[in-house]
């Protein structure tokens, strides 16, 4: 889950529309929401690699602040606690 912070809100927009998400082939966007002041946004993408990921947050850093918060669906949270499944 990335969660962005949005430095110019227009701009960020603008650049999408024309560049799109500008992410590198083998990171995939899955879904995405926007706070409703428009200042964050929290995105959650999947990779094996986190340098795609680090690659793809260099497109926007003039634009958005980053926080990265690796995350697993709930059942293999559940299978690493208690070895379930």
């Amino acid at each position: 889950m990335i969660v962005e912070r949005f430095h110019d809100t227009r701009a960020v927009y603008e650049r999408f529309s024309e560049r799109g998400r500008m992410a590198p082939t083998g990171l995939e966007y899955i879904a995405s929401w926007v706070d409703d002041k428009h200042e964050r946004c929290f995105q959650l993408m999947e990779t094996t690699d986190r340098g795609l990921l680090d690659e793809w947050m260099a497109n926007w850093s003039d634009l958005v602040s980053f926080e990265v918060c690796p995350v697993m669906t709930s059942q293999q949270a559940a299978e690493k606690v208690v070895g379930t499944g």
